[in-house]
C-alpha cells in the first residue's frame, strides 16, 4: 500500500510527531510506501511532493512546524478542485490519505471521501482546541504554555510601571487558550469569543486592583467581542475557507481602558509565538499516540474516520462528524474563572 500524508491550515507544534510515528510504523511494521504532498491540500492539487521514509523523518520529533509545509489552499474553491486532486493521487498511486489538520483540512477530508469516495483518514491538529470529537488537540498545550509564560513575565512588568497589560491570545471562535492560560497565568480579566463583554464592568475591575496598589492583566482571545460592537478586524480580506483575519480586539481594548480609566494601557500580541518551537511533552506524546493510531486505521481500511483522544484511549469517529461542530467553552467552566476576576 502507498500512503499519501499532508498537513493543512495552521502550522502547530506537534505535527512533524504525526508525521514520524506514521511513517516509522507504516514502514517498520506494515512494510507501506509513502509520499508527503507539500504545504497541505496545495500539494494534491498541484502533485507537488517529497520522498517520505523513516530517513526523512529522523530527528523531527522536537521540531515545530512541518517538514511538509502548510498552507489555507482549499480544493472545492479551486477550478477543477476535485478532478485535479483525484489525478494526483492516481499519479501518484496513492490508496490512502492521511490529513493532518483542523476544523477545515477535515472539512475538505471528510467531503472528499464521504461525497467522492477518496479513502481518507484524519488526524486533529489546532492550538485552539476546537474540535468536538476529541478531548483534546495537539498543539494546544504548547499554546498555553507559551501564552501562560508570557503573562508570567508581563505580570512583573505590569507592577513595576502600576500599568494595565492587555494580552491578546489567539482564539477565533473558542477561548480555551484564554481560559487555560488566564486562569494559570492568574490574569484578573479574561475575555472569549463566547461570552461578549462589558468594558464599564472590566474598568471597574481594573481600578478595583489599583485600589490595591496591583497592576491588572487583562487576557483577551482574539474572536473576544463587546457587547455594543462586532469583532475587531485586521482586514476585510478572507481566506479560501471565507474566514476574515482577526487581529487588533487588544489595542483597541487597551485604548478604551486608558480613555475611560485614565490608567496607562499596554497591549502583547502574542500572534504567531504561540504557534512556533518546541512542542511540549504532552504534545509530542499525544501527537505521537494519534500518528500510530492513524496508520492503524489506513491498515484497517477503516476511512472516512478520525482519530481522537477520549480520556486516555484513542478512538476512532467519523470525519463528517467530528467537523459537524466547534468545541467551545462550556458557560461553568468561564464561571468558575470570574471568581479570579477584578
Amino acid at each position: 500500500m502507498r500512503v499519501g500524508v499532508l498537513t493543512g491550515g495552521g502550522d502547530c507544534p506537534g505535527l512533524n510527531a504525526v508525521i514520524r510515528a506514521v511513517v516509522r510504523k507504516g514502514v517498520q511494521e506494515y512494510g507501506y510506501d509513502f509520499v508527503g504532498f507539500r504545504d497541505g491540500w496545495r500539494g494534491p492539487l498541484q502533485n507537488d511532493t517529497v520522498p517520505l521514509d523513516i530517513r526523512a523523518v529522523r530527528g523531527i520529533l522536537p521540531r515545530g512546524g512541518t517538514i511538509l509545509g502548510s498552507s489555507r489552499t482549499n480544493p472545492f474553491n479551486s477550478e477543477d478542485g476535485v478532478r485535479r486532486v483525484k489525478e494526483t493521487l492516481a499519479k501518484q498511486e496513492v490508496d490512502a490519505l492521511i490529513a493532518i489538520g483542523g476544523e477545515d483540512t477535515l472539512g475538505v477530508a471528510a467531503r472528499l471521501s464521504g461525497d467522492y469516495g477518496i479513502a481518507c483518514v484524519g488526524v486533529p491538529k489546532t492550538i485552539d482546541n476546537d474540535l468536538s470529537a476529541t478531548d483534546y488537540t495537539f498543539g494546544f498545550d504548547t499554546a498555553v504554555n507559551i501564552a501562560t509564560e508570557a503573562i508570567d513575565r508581563l505580570h512583573t512588568t505590569a507592577e513595576s510601571h502600576m500599568r494595565v497589560l492587555v494580552v491578546e491570545v489567539m482564539g477565533r471562535h473558542a477561548g480555551w487558550i484564554a481560559l487555560h492560560a488566564g486562569l494559570a497565568g492568574g490574569a484578573n480579566v479574561i475575555l472569549i469569543p463566547e461570552q461578549r463583554f462589558d468594558v464599564d464592568r472590566i474598568c471597574a475591575w481594573v481600578e478595583s486592583r489599583f485600589k490595591i496598589r496591583y497592576a491588572p492583566i487583562v487576557v483577551v482571545a482574539e474572536g473576544a467581542m463587546p457587547k455594543d460592537r462586532d469583532a475587531v478586524l485586521k482586514d476585510d480580506s478572507l481566506d479560501s475557507f471565507g474566514h476574515v483575519r482577526l487581529s487588533g480586539i487588544g489595542e483597541w481594548l487597551a485604548k478604551e481602558i486608558e480613555r475611560r480609566t485614565g490608567k496607562e494601557a499596554r497591549t502583547t500580541v502574542l500572534g504567531h509565538v504561540q504557534r512556533g518551537g518546541t512542542p511540549s511533552a504532552f504534545d509530542r506524546w499525544l501527537a505521537t499516540r494519534f500518528g500510530l493510531h492513524a496508520i492503524d486505521a489506513v491498515r484497517d481500511e477503516d476511512f472516512g474516520q478520525m482519530v481522537a483522544l477520549r480520556g486516555t484511549d484513542i478512538v476512532r469517529v467519523p470525519l463528517a462528524e467530528a467537523t459537524a461542530r466547534l468545541k467551545t467553552v462550556d458557560p461553568s467552566l468561564y464561571a468558575e474563572a470570574e471568581v479570579f476576576f477584578g
